[in-house]
């Protein structure tokens, strides 16, 4: 079973800038659960059936223009029903004036009250947005994530082999580092996966012989990067004389993390390689075959030897979870 994931309310009130008009208890200790939001307009007309109390409810023109033709006896009647579901919390949208009923209903049944100066569709898009990425599925994968020339290109391979050093490299020629050891993963949609750094060791880097190093205060700011999307995985390995590496780079390969596939590379490492313009140039090699151009394969109809192109390859992410 999948695990779930939850964020306080005080983190979406502070990303989101609301406005606390009533809180029954610290917004640390209330947890959201769902990227789901409602607009209670069935609910204000009596209909709770596949009603879930766990999502957040919106109020715009549309809920507080209804509630308007009602007296304000009538109102406060089906806004104690309302807010007897045990929601998390209601949220105002447009800075409209909240009814004395709703405050009421909200001081007796212990359900926060927030407000914003946002349009309710611009907000309940931006929410939606921030939840996905909150409550996310994800990983923590040991390994390396950096930004090339706009692509999240994320190294792994086995400790030693050069991960860390390879980044300093790509550092000093430009780009920029999202984390070193530890990659957390989350899958923020079917297509996309967003890589970032725990936050204790966020900009940090070990480098054997040298130690533990801060990139941004050696590099500077414009050295690091909070997130980056995965665009490609690059996994570096010693070189085995037997080993057959691909040469012409036909067959695309693929790792699925979290149920996604994500472009995958083997580079060899061996003395002499110098990984860092390699994986600049896999990096742009990979934006080029995504804007539809294939430089192995407009090769191979030059020389007229296109046939039946092989097929893709699948590797599962098989790697423990740091």
């Amino acid at each position: 079973m999948a695990k779930l994931y939850s964020v306080a309310l005080s983190k979406l009130i502070e990303d989101l800038k609301l406005e606390t008009v009533y809180m029954p208890q610290d917004p640390q200790e209330i947890m959201i659960k769902t990227v789901d939001i409602n607009r209670p307009g069935l609910q204000l007309c009596g209909f709770y059936d596949y009603f879930d109390g766990s999502r957040i409810q919106l109020f715009g023109l549309g809920e507080f223009a209804y509630m308007e033709k009602y007296t304000p006896q009538e109102r406060q009647e089906f806004l104690d029903t309302f807010f007897s579901k045990k929601i998390p919390a209601v949220i105002i949208t447009r800075n409209l004036d909240i009814p004395e009923e709703m405050v009421t209903a909200a001081n007796t049944y212990g359900v926060p009250l927030l407000r914003t100066s946002q349009p309710t569709c611009d907000f309940m898009a931006t929410m939606i947005a921030t939840l996905k990425v909150d409550l996310a599925p994800r990983i923590t994968r040991h390994g390396v994530l950096v930004e090339v020339y706009g692509e999240g290109i994320l190294l792994l391979g086995e400790s030693g082999v050069g991960k860390s050093e390879t980044a300093i490299e790509l550092i000093k020629r430009g780009h920029r580092l999202v984390a070193d050891d530890a990659v957390e993963i989350r899958r923020v949609s079917d297509k996309t996966l967003v890589g970032s750094s725990p936050a204790n060791i966020r900009h940090f880097i070990e480098l054997r012989g040298v130690g533990i190093i801060n990139a941004r205060r050696i590099f500077g700011m414009g050295s690091v990067k909070m997130t980056e999307k995965v665009d490609m995985v690059i996994s570096l390995e010693p070189w085995e004389k037997t080993k057959v590496y691909d040469r012409m780079g036909m067959t695309d390969e693929y790792m699925e993390i979290l149920g996604n596939k994500v472009p995958s590379l083997t580079i060899p490492v061996k003395t002499g390689r110098n990984l860092a313009v390699i994986i600049e140039v896999a990096a742009m090699n990979n934006r080029q075959k995504k804007m539809g151009y294939n430089a192995a394969q407009e090769l191979l109809r030059q020389l007229g030897m296109v046939d039946d192109l092989p097929p893709e390859t699948i590797k599962k992410d098989t790697s423990d979870e740091y």
